[in-house]
């Protein structure tokens, strides 16, 4: 009984060519998956399969009018789920739909063609969502199987072997690879490698611009990375504590009940009506973040920065409420130096007007919290109090209240404060966070929740200090006369270790999880998780992260003293028409003295001009015979006989013969042919 790889080899050609094809093209648009809509994604399985199974059993195609029908659909359906056929997602949709229709019109070479090319365009459309690593590996894989299929169809009829198309786009692939790392270092950057208008506007797994009790607790699941850090520690200087790894985000100061805000005033576009006054110590951490695409204009630093972070590419400046903002959302990974200081003070000294946003509650909402304010301020220990004595007293029931950090307190209702303080008592940093600044606000404490991230850890491999997104946290700030806004983590309060990051909240495992936990040690995966983002981190800091100032840098390292685009122009041409002669003329003397065919012919040329009949390089092999029997006759029959022969077997398919049989065939009768000298008399 034949395997299925034998029954394959006993396949027609058109058959197997399809197959191979077909197999290429699913790869190509595999990577779309999770962003098509459901229905292009089984529309593409669909037509794929069917395309398949009419190449094994040798059926006709289906007609012009099915597939203009199916198009029309296909184009009432783009408009349907992206309300456009215009941009980035409709016109992925669009491609790979007309590209797996497309398969079902191969009927002739120049439809192949067709197909071979829109799989190009659609390879390349998969660095539209995502430039990582892994897309990247599976790009080139793709980008093989296009032209082994591209190469395959040149060949001659027959069944070649796959195995010579896969060596012969290897070996184009090893060519190319030189001008691609050259076009990629030097081709002037004038805006991102990878990007579509209006791409920046979607917003991606991570912190949001407003909270909702309960939703950060989803974020922390992720275990994706939010920003890569490098410290530039001078001598004797050491990391940060990490309870003190404060990377600030959005600041939420206006409540509805339910979901906390920021105040709309604060955008880049406005004038601020307070100022952060911010005063920072003198003890100044250098570093340098790698901030993955959020698609939001936020730039984290650590707290707190007194000098705009240097981000390429785009303007930044601090918000009253110590957040950086960018002019752009970040839709691309962009790599920026900062300076912060732990040791910080900002906002005003002095109640003034504008601190009144900061005490608003919605009326109708919390009202045991309420009441639990009214009998703290009751209590003749804090009738006249102000934070500095509020705060340890909150953190105190906090601590002692049977309290508990966990991410799964269950649905709040209304009332979040309320559930928080009395019922459940038990909830994550946004649940405690929330409920703590909500008290304050009823004590009229001016308070406010801050977002970000807190935490992180050490790659051990290359030394980076990794930021997830499940580090993303919530915690408040409450203003103090005489001193300004001071940040208080009421979670450091409940769950200690969770600021400290010993003692991370994770999700329960499922199945596959715990079977792989089960094979694997726990060790050796962190280690080869480790291996990777470091590999990863690697082909952001040099590949991803390639920008236009590093080009400039390149130059200056050259010997330009201001280099600018017009320089890395020259360079590039330059470069360019130098590899080019080199390549015109290793590709004629590889032509004239490589070629084995070649030079075979080259020795009848040389025999026939010994006798008196030179010719050029370009006469045709039967061209050459015929001129050889109308001027020597009979005596040039066996060098025309041999001429022919070698048009034949050289020009015309050979299936039962390989080039090798081929070629020694000709060696043989060459060498057998006296000379023509002779005949010039």
């Amino acid at each position: 009984m034949l395997s299925w790889i034998d029954k394959l080899r006993h396949l027609p050609r058109d058959a197997r060519d399809t197959l191979f094809l077909l197999g290429v093209i699913f790869w190509v648009i595999l990577p779309h998956a999770e962003h098509l809509p459901i229905w292009c994604s089984l529309l593409a399985i669909t037509v794929l399969i069917w395309r398949g199974t009419l190449a094994l059993q040798s059926k006709p195609l289906p007609s012009t009018w099915w597939l203009l029908g199916t198009l029309l659909l296909v184009c009432l359906a783009t408009w349907w789920s992206h309300r456009s056929l215009i941009g980035r997602d409709p016109g992925v949709t669009m491609i790979v739909a007309l590209l797996c229709l497309k398969t079902l019109e191969l009927r002739a070479k120049r439809d192949a063609f067709v197909v071979f090319f829109l799989g190009f365009f659609t390879m390349l459309t998969n660095f539209f969502f995502s430039q990582s690593l892994l897309v990247a590996a599976a790009m080139l894989l793709a980008l093989m199987g296009l032209l082994t299929a591209l190469i395959h169809s040149h060949r001659m009829v027959g069944q070649p072997p796959l195995k010579d198309s896969l060596q012969s786009a290897a070996f184009l692939v090893l060519l190319g690879a030189p001008i691609m790392a050259l076009l990629f270092v030097l081709f002037p950057r004038v805006a991102p490698l990878w990007g579509m208008p209006g791409e920046a506007q979607a917003g991606r797994s991570g912190l949001s611009s407003e909270m909702s009790v309960g939703d950060m607790a989803k974020v922390s699941l992720d275990e994706g990375i939010a920003m890569r850090i490098k410290w530039n520690l001078k001598p004797g200087q050491s990391l940060p504590p990490q309870d003190q790894m404060y990377f600030r985000g959005p600041v939420l100061s206006q409540f509805d009940g339910r979901t906390w805000r920021p105040n709309p005033e604060t955008s880049f576009s406005r004038r601020f009506p307070m100022a952060a006054d911010l005063r920072t110590g003198s003890d100044l951490y250098n570093y340098e973040v790698t901030l993955e695409p959020m698609r939001r204009p936020w730039i984290f630093v650590l707290e707190a920065a007194s000098q705009a972070p240097k981000v390429p590419g785009y303007e930044v400046m601090m918000t009253p409420e110590l957040q950086w903002i960018a002019n752009l959302p970040v839709s691309d990974l962009v790599r920026y130096t900062a300076t912060s200081s732990l040791e910080f003070r900002h906002g005003p000294q002095q109640n003034t007007p504008g601190m009144q946003s900061f005490l608003d509650l919605p009326p109708g909402f919390n009202p045991r919290t309420l009441q639990l304010a009214f009998e703290i301020r009751r209590d003749p220990r804090f009738q006249r109090a102000g934070a500095q004595v509020l705060v340890p007293e909150v953190l105190r029931r906090l601590k002692e209240g049977g309290y508990t950090y966990t991410l799964d307190p269950g649905v709040y209702g209304q009332h979040t404060a309320d559930e928080f303080w009395f019922d459940k008592k038990e909830g994550f940093c946004e649940h405690i966070a929330s409920s703590f600044v909500i008290l304050m606000r009823a004590m009229d404490i001016p308070a406010r929740v801050v977002t970000g991230y807190q935490g992180g850890e050490m790659n051990p491999v290359d030394g980076f200090w990794t930021v997830r997104q499940r580090d993303a946290h919530a915690w408040a700030e409450v203003w103090q006369a005489g001193t300004g806004w001071v940040r208080v983590d009421p979670t450091g309060a409940v769950s200690p270790s969770r600021i400290g990051g010993f003692n991370r909240l994770a999700a329960p495992q499922g199945a596959v999880g715990a079977a792989f936990g089960a094979v694997i040690p726990r060790g050796l995966s962190q280690q080869l998780r480790a291996a990777w983002e470091a590999v990863n981190n690697s082909w952001n800091q040099w590949v991803l992260n390639y920008s236009q100032a590093r080009q400039l840098d390149l130059l200056k390292s050259l010997g330009f003293q201001s280099p600018s685009w017009e320089d890395l122009g020259k360079v590039l041409a330059l470069i360019i028409s130098l590899v080019g002669m080199i390549g015109a003329a290793f590709t004629y003397w590889e032509r004239h003295h490589q070629d084995p065919w070649l030079r075979q012919l080259a020795k009848a040329r040389k025999l026939l001009a010994k006798a008196g009949l030179p010719s050029e390089a370009s006469t045709p092999p039967r061209t050459l015979a015929h001129q050889a029997l109308a001027r020597f006759g009979e005596p040039a029959r066996g060098l025309h006989d041999w001429l022919l022969q070698y048009d034949a077997m050289r020009y015309r398919p050979q299936a039962a013969i390989d080039s090798a049989a081929r070629l020694a065939t000709l060696k043989a009768s060459l060498s057998r042919i006296q000379t023509l000298q002779t005949l010039a008399s």
